[in-house]
This record gives structure tokens, C-alpha cells and sequence, in this order.
């Protein structure tokens, strides 16, 4: 980073959210005086001359070269999702798990180890255990949130330690800084997915954590109209995690790169309706006679509020609970009887979703394996969206009477 472009990103810095959501990456004047970036739909750029190639190859210059290793409006948005979450750089991938996978791959080689805390999106458990071992990376699983377990699972092998947080479906924090203090202690890595926490309510850089993880397509992008993920970190550690993803080609492409750069534009504002909506609906489930229990951070009775009210400033839309005396078939039918929410996967979208994740994500899995992963029959996950809580909380209420 040059000179200039950290005072640049050192005054962005103090602005408000909403301004950087806006403005942060965007050069003032642009291409044509058109108040939006243009959107690139070009697969490679072309040289005036030889002369120029190699002056571009030699000195490094800032220009693009071929599709699979950049995009202008890609820059753009990197530039300004390495604002929002405190970083330096900011690699954008075409999904989620394009970018722990190309992390992963960069960071990791045979013979190397990963501690994963155990609560976590199975697909990346699924990566880790099922395809990193056949290249000989060992995959170690601790209980989210045991800091001596993780601590005592670390050998002179382990190079990186992962955590979500807030963790998928359970909602449990992580204590950042004591991750990152444990990741100092030991001179490993750290990874944070911060995708339900995001930049808004979660600091993990501001910690000391050394990488952050979004699946974009969910809180950032905000539309359930895209694909797209980003690793956050300093210039040093992402410089070989954006030269893999040349070679990997998961890029994304002009469109969704536009609906991105669109989507951000709004993410305060998005972000304090969903966290509104998800503490009145956790609010309400809370106290209905029919719920066992309610999993969501801005509840008292949350076993990780304490942390989650020191390191965020909001709790997220996301809401896990349990039907009280529900078989899968029981629970079920609350899901089917939802009016408003929509049944799928996914979260972070202006509309809000609904899912059995023992049928969504664990239906091939065995009883025993679900009882290992904490997926319950009657766990419900509900994404709020932005609609009016109100309506949401009157939905669930007839769903349950059904």
C-alpha cells in the first residue's frame, strides 16, 4: 500500500458506516461522469504495443491483464470491503467456499494441521476432513468455544485455527481476543467467518485476528441475488491467496459484481433492521410456551451473552430454536405453516428464510452424527429479513398455534 493510499484508507477510517458503505473504494470521478461503476464484461484487456506488455510485466503496473486475475469494478469492491471490516486488502472469490477453500489451499500443505472449533458450516467441515486429508492435511475438531481444548490440540504442526462467529446454527461467540491471543501464544494463523457476525457488528481484524471470511452472498450482498465471497486481511498474507485464485479461477463474474457493489450501498441500514427483527422474534420465541429453547446471542439467557454484548454492537437476524415436544414431522409442519418466511437455505437476504436443518443440511447424515453435530429433530433456523418484526412475530405465532 502505497503512501497516499494508506492516509486515504487511514481517513476513510473515521467516517460512519453507512458513508464508507457508500463511498469507501470509489474513485469521485469515474468513467463517462457516471455517478455508479461501470460494469466490466470483458474477458481479457488489450496492449498497445509488446513494449508495453513488458513494462507491465516488469514494473508491476496497476492495470488489469486477463479476466481471471482481475476486474476494475472488482477492485472497487474489494477497496471497500477492506474498508468495512478495518483491513488492508480484501480478496473477492465467486462464493463463500471458494474463499476458505482458497485460503485453505494457500495456507496449508501435506503434513500440515487445521484446529477447527466443532460448531461450523458442514461444508467446510466436509472440505477440511474429506478432501484436505486425501492431500494429507490433518483436521483437528475441539468444542466451540474451549479454548484449552483448542490450546491443547495445537502441535508444532498446526498452522491455522478456525472458528466461526457468531457459529452456524448455534449462535456461540467466540472471544476474539482470547482466539487471537491463543493464535500469537502459539505463532499460528487465525481464521474468523464472521458471515452472521458481519463488518457491521463484528470487529475480528480490530482483535487481532489474521484473516476474516464472508460468504458475501449472504448480509453483504443482502439481495438472495448473488454469489460471492471475500478474505480479509493484511497486504502481506492475502497477496498469495489472490495469486492462487488466478490460478483457481474462482472469480466472479461482472454481474454479480455489480449486484454487490449495489447491495452495499445499503448494509447499515439492512443490518439495523436485522438485528431489530432477530431480538424481537428471539424475544418473542423466548417466552411462547411451545419453545424448549431459543439460541441467539442478545438473549440474557444465552450462554455466550456476556461476550457477545462486549465484542458486538448488533446480534444478527439469525435465530435458532427448538419445538418443545416436537418429533421432525411436528417441527416440520411449524415450518410449512410460515406465511411470510420462505423455505431455503441461506440467510442474510431481505427476505426472510426458514429451515429444518436436520432435513436442509443433515438429512443424509445418521442420528449419531446429527447428535455429534448438535442438530436436534426440532431445531428450526429462522433468517429474519427486513421485513416489520411485528408481521414476522404475528407469522410465527400462528404457525406454532397451527
Amino acid at each position: 500500500m502505497s503512501d497516499n493510499d494508506k492516509s486515504a484508507h487511514d481517513a476513510a477510517r473515521q467516517r460512519g458506516f453507512s458513508t464508507l458503505a457508500v463511498h469507501a473504494g470509489e474513485d469521485r470521478q469515474k468513467f463517462a461522469n457516471a455517478i455508479t461503476d461501470p460494469m466490466f464484461c470483458a474477458s481479457t484487456y488489450t496492449f498497445p504495443d509488446t513494449a508495453s506488455v513488458i513494462e507491465f510485466i516488469e514494473q508491476k503496473l496497476p492495470r488489469e491483464e486477463y479476466g481471471r486475475y482481475g476486474n476494475p469494478s472488482e477492485r472497487v469492491v474489494e477497496r471497500k470491503l477492506a474498508e468495512l471490516e478495518g483491513g488492508e486488502s480484501a480478496v473477492l472469490f465467486s462464493s463463500g467456499m471458494a474463499a476458505i477453500v482458497g485460503l485453505l489451499m494457500t495456507r496449508l500443505s501435506a503434513g500440515d494441521e487445521v484446529v477447527f472449533f466443532n460448531e461450523c458450516y458442514h461444508r467446510s467441515r466436509e472440505f477440511c476432513t474429506k478432501h484436505l486429508a486425501r492431500f494429507g492435511v490433518v483436521t483437528r475438531e475441539v468444542a466451540a468455544c474451549d479454548y484449552a481444548a483448542m490450546e491443547a490440540a495445537i502441535t508444532p504442526r498446526t498452522k491455522l485455527l478456525v472458528s466461526e462467529s457468531p457459529t452456524n446454527p448455534h449462535l456461540s461467540v467466540v472471544d476474539l481476543d482470547r482466539f487471537a491471543a491463543l493464535g500469537a501464544k502459539h505463532n499460528v494463523e487465525t481464521l474468523i467467518d464472521a458471515t452472521l457476525g458481519t463488518p457491521y457488528n463484528l470487529r475480528p481484524i480490530a482483535a487481532g485476528i489474521d484473516y476474516v471470511l464472508h460468504s458475501a452472498t449472504k448480509y453483504l450482498a443482502g439481495h438472495n441475488d448473488l454469489l460471492a465471497g471475500v478474505i480479509v486481511g493484511s497486504e502481506e498474507k492475502t497477496a498469495p491467496v489472490r495469486k492462487l485464485r488466478g490460478i483457481m479461477g474462482s472469480v466472479s463474474s461482472p454481474h454479480n459484481i455489480f449486484l454487490l457493489a449495489r447491495g452495499l450501498k445499503t448494509f447499515e441500514l439492512r443490518m439495523q433492521r436485522h438485528n431489530e427483527n432477530g431480538l424481537a422474534v428471539a424475544r418473542f420465541l423466548a417466552a411462547h410456551p411451545r419453545i424448549e429453547r431459543v439460541f441467539y446471542p442478545g438473549l440474557e439467557t444465552h450462554p455466550y451473552y456476556d461476550v457477545a454484548k462486549r465484542t458486538m454492537r448488533g446480534f444478527g437476524g439469525l435465530v435458532t430454536f427448538l419445538v418443545k415436544n416436537a418429533d421432525w414431522r411436528q417441527t416440520a409442519a411449524v415450518v410449512d405453516a410460515t406465511r411470510i418466511a420462505r423455505i431455503a437455505p441461506s440467510l442474510g437476504g431481505v427476505e426472510s428464510l426458514i429451515e429444518q436443518p436436520l432435513v436442509m443440511s443433515y438429512y443424509e447424515c445418521t442420528p449419531e452424527e446429527r447428535k455429534r453435530y448438535g442438530i436436534p429433530d426440532n431445531m428450526i433456523r429462522l433468517a429474519c429479513g427486513i421485513e416489520n418484526h411485528e408481521d414476522l412475530v404475528a407469522d410465527l405465532e400462528q404457525a406454532l398455534r397451527h
